[in-house]
C-alpha cells in the first residue's frame, strides 16, 4: 500500500484528469522575490552615482549579482512545476548571488569609512522595520533618488539580508517537499494511480448504471407479456 501521508499532493485539470505538473507559484508575490526586485533598481541608482562608470569591474558585477538573484527567482519558480530539483538549484544560486551583492555593498562601506547600520545603531532600527513592512518598489520608487551612498549601500544590506533570511527557509520548506513527496517521477506514478482508480470507479458505476437498465428492460418486457396475454 503507498503512503498517502507522503504521497504528492495531485493537481486536476477542469475535467477531473490528472496532471503532474506541481501548483504553480505566482513569483510576483513573493515578498522576497519583490524586495530583490527592489534590490535590483536599488543597484542600480547606487552604482550609476557613486561608482565609476568606466574601468571598475564593481559596477557590472553588482548589478549582475542584483540581477541573478531577482531572475532566478522567478526561473525557478517557473521550472518547478515540473522540476523541485531545477527549482532547488536555482534559488540556490539566487541566494549565492545575494550574498555576493551584501559583500559589495559591506566592501564599499569599508573602502569609504562608511559605518554599517547594525545592532544599536540609531537608524537600524527604522531601516529595518521599513524594509520589513515594505516589499514593493512602488514604496522605495521616489526614496531611491534622493538617498546619499550610505543610506543606499546601507538599505541595500538591509534587503539582503531579509531576502536571505527568507530564501534559506523557502529553499528549507522545498526540500522538505522534495524529500517526503519526491520528484517528476514520483507525480507521474501517483498522477497514473489516482487516474487509473478513477477510471476504475467510472467503469464500476457504469457497470452498476448497465445492471440497473437491464433490469429496467426485463421489467418492462414482463409487462408487455402481461399486456398481450387474454384476460
Amino acid at each position: 500500500m503507498p503512503d498517502k501521508k507522503n504521497a504528492p499532493s495531485i493537481n486536476h485539470y477542469a475535467d477531473g484528469t490528472t496532471s503532474v505538473l506541481r501548483k504553480a507559484v505566482v513569483y510576483t508575490n513573493l515578498r522576497f522575490y519583490q524586495r530583490s526586485d527592489v534590490l535590483y533598481q536599488l543597484t542600480q541608482v547606487f552604482c550609476q552615482k557613486y561608482l565609476p562608470k568606466y574601468g571598475d569591474r564593481t559596477v557590472d558585477q553588482m548589478i549582475q549579482s542584483a540581477r541573478s538573484t531577482k531572475q532566478n527567482i522567478a526561473e525557478g519558480s517557473s521550472d518547478g512545476q515540473t522540476s523541485t530539483e531545477v527549482e532547488l538549484r536555482l534559488l540556490g544560486i539566487s541566494r549565492g548571488s545575494n550574498l555576493e551583492l551584501l559583500e559589495d555593498f559591506q566592501d564599499y562601506l569599508k573602502r569609504k569609512g562608511i559605518e554599517e547600520w547594525f545592532g544599536k545603531h540609531p537608524r537600524f532600527e527604522s531601516l529595518h522595520q521599513f524594509c520589513k513592512s515594505h516589499s514593493k518598489y512602488e514604496d522605495y520608487q521616489a526614496l531611491l533618488p534622493k538617498m546619499n551612498d550610505e543610506e543606499l549601500a546601507n538599505m541595500g544590506i538591509c534587503l539582503c539580508h531579509q531576502i536571505d533570511s527568507a530564501l534559506t527557509k523557502y529553499i528549507e520548506k522545498k526540500d522538505r517537499e522534495f524529500t517526503t513527496e519526491g520528484g517528476i517521477k514520483e507525480r507521474m506514478t501517483a498522477a497514473r494511480l489516482e487516474q487509473r482508480e478513477t477510471q476504475k470507479e467510472i467503469i464500476a458505476r457504469q457497470a452498476q448504471e448497465i445492471e440497473g437498465l437491464q433490469r429496467e428492460i426485463a421489467r418492462l418486457k414482463a409487462l408487455l407479456r402481461e399486456a398481450g396475454e387474454p384476460g
